[in-house]
């Protein structure tokens, strides 16, 4: 059925101001935008295929440009220690969870971030061991670069103050020698190689409490990275064909592969590109070093609060190197998770060493440490950057210490970013933030944190426009995935895939951007999302 919509602000984004009167959409697509008067004449509507929208904004629809659809799932539907300000508030809160489960069951918490409390000391084993005595228990970090067990997790990995660290990660030790209960990076697969697996059930519960929660955000579709967790690649993906259709829950999923399971891809007769309009397969994934929270991003120079380390490489250079070979081998772009400089550089090199020829172009993601000279490299390769806005918010004041002061100049850096020309898309990681795009956009437009009473603006000459800044929610996720051409604005021949909101943000203060709601989401022209509505 041809709808037309009309009667509100419609934001095409082909370019920065511009704006259509109406627009007609037809089975999933946009065929003009234009007029209202030409559009009734052209097409000869009907009163039941119009469609007010009463003076709302109307954009194209938000996509994620990189998070882990399945983990915002899990973060949904189980203990969530995001929220707390305190060790204490999170023992307490795991203390209780676990009453919930049989003794002797594992007990698995999400998001605890010692930034956020008043003493900033990550959680021992011991601390756990009191708490909870009856279960083995494993909480990942805000990042899921580090989890913190306790003693029986700690026997049930094999973990030894003997024990030989896999490379590319941590097993932090107490000044007796022994270990402390916090894993990181690489050191963390001694733990979940032996928890149990989820189960079909499960997994589909997560996937669409995500796809729900996306849609009450706003969100159209989302570059994921799943399939190297969860049992592996066959029934990861099995979720994701069970879940998402036109006639299930419609969703624009794009799928990065994670490196360790791109023969199963493979297997499965898969290709970069290939698949449907809902569900494709991306990039072959990569991480080359770890995170800020627990120091292991890797740095060109020394964390400026602990000399004692610069980070951790997940892999030699020749090894990037190898999974680079690999990559081009099979006609596959990467996408690289890469935040510290050190990281950045080595990417850049193996990118440089194994340029891509096919189709499809290299994505780096996060990039929030860089300098000068990694910049003058990165745009002159057939690339985009995924960065997250929102981590500013999470990051700053305390990763300037962290850092150094000397090395921040471009850090954070997303207006440097954009006009030395290097593309840019956007997201949230969720579930190691929040997934909710405007918080992104605010954060970008802001450079503040919307949890900041007192709006401390960090790095200001790095603020975006507000065009910037909602096109790396649309243009930029479009062009990261070679879909330029057919998502990410409103013009004829692309997806009718809109975002609809309460007001105007081009036109309010950015501070509107947290009173701001979403009003409806459409996916193929259809509503699957109205507020106010179940």
């Amino acid at each position: 059925m041809r709808t037309l919509w009309h009667g509100g602000h419609i934001y095409t984004l082909q370019e920065e101001g511009h704006k259509a009167e109406a627009v007609m959409t037809e089975n999933g697509k946009i065929l003009r935008a234009g007029p209202l008067e030409d559009l009734k004449r052209n097409f000869s509507v009907k009163p039941s295929e119009m469609r007010d929208l009463e003076g709302r904004l109307m954009l194209p629809g938000f996509v994620d440009s990189h998070m882990h659809l399945i983990g915002h799932g899990e973060r949904l539907i189980r203990l969530d220690l995001s929220g707390y300000t305190s060790k204490s508030q999170v023992l307490e809160a795991v203390k209780e969870y676990a009453g919930k489960f049989s003794k002797g069951s594992w007990v698995i918490g999400e998001g605890w971030n010692e930034n956020l409390w008043d003493i900033p000391a990550p959680i021992l084993a011991k601390e756990l061991d009191e708490a909870v005595p009856g279960h083995p228990v494993c909480l990942k970090r805000i990042c899921r670069h580090a989890i913190a067990v306790n003693s029986k997790a700690l026997v049930a990995g094999g973990i030894t103050p003997e024990t030989i660290c896999p490379p590319g990660g941590v097993i932090e030790k107490d000044e007796e020698g022994l270990p402390s209960g916090l894993l990181k990076d690489q050191a963390q697969e001694l733990i979940f190689s032996i928890l149990p697996g989820a189960s079909k059930e499960y997994l589909e519960t997560a996937m669409r409490a995500a796809i729900q929660d996306a849609y009450a955000l706003g969100l159209t579709g989302a570059h994921t990275e799943d399939l190297n967790y969860y049992g592996g690649f066959h029934g990861t993906y099995r979720t994701f064909k069970e879940v998402i259709g036109e006639d299930k829950l419609p969703f624009r999923a794009h799928l990065l592969v994670h490196h360790e399971v791109i023969n199963d891809m493979k297997l499965e007769g898969g290709n970069y590109l290939g698949g449907d309009e809902w569900i494709e397969f991306g990039a072959m994934k990569i991480f080359s070093d770890g995170a800020l929270g627990g120091r292991t991003a890797l740095l060109s120079h020394p964390y400026a609060d602990d000399p004692s380390t610069s980070g951790v490489a997940i892999f030699t250079q020749d090894q990037l190197d190898g999974l680079l070979k690999k990559a081009r081998e099979l006609d596959m772009p990467v996408a690289i998770h890469a935040i510290g400089d050190r990281a950045f550089e080595m990417s850049l090199n193996s990118i440089e060493k194994y340029p891509l020829k096919g189709k499809g172009r290299d994505r780096l993601i996060h990039a929030q440490i860089l300098r000068k000279e990694l910049i003058s490299r990165a745009k002159k390769l057939p690339l985009i950057l995924d960065i997250q806005p929102r981590f500013l918010a999470s990051d700053f004041p305390w990763v300037i210490s962290r850092i150094g002061e000397e090395h921040m100049d471009y850090c954070y850096a997303w207006k440097t970013l954009l006009d030395e020309g290097i593309p840019c898309a956007g997201g949230s990681d969720a579930p190691i933030e929040q997934a909710d795009p405007l918080l992104g956009i605010h954060s970008a437009v802001t450079r503040t944190s919307s949890d900041d009473p007192g709006r401390i603006a960090y790095i200001k000459e790095e603020a975006l426009s507000m065009y910037e800044a909602v096109s790396l929610y649309t243009k930029g996720s479009a062009y990261a995935i070679c879909h330029e051409v057919d998502r990410g604005m409103i013009k004829e021949g692309y997806l009718a895939d809109f975002t609809i909101l309460d007001r105007n943000i081009f036109e309010e203060d950015p501070e509107a951007l947290l009173r701001t709601r979403v009003n409806e989401t459409v996916i193929g022209g259809k509503t699957v999302y109205k507020r106010g509505q179940i």
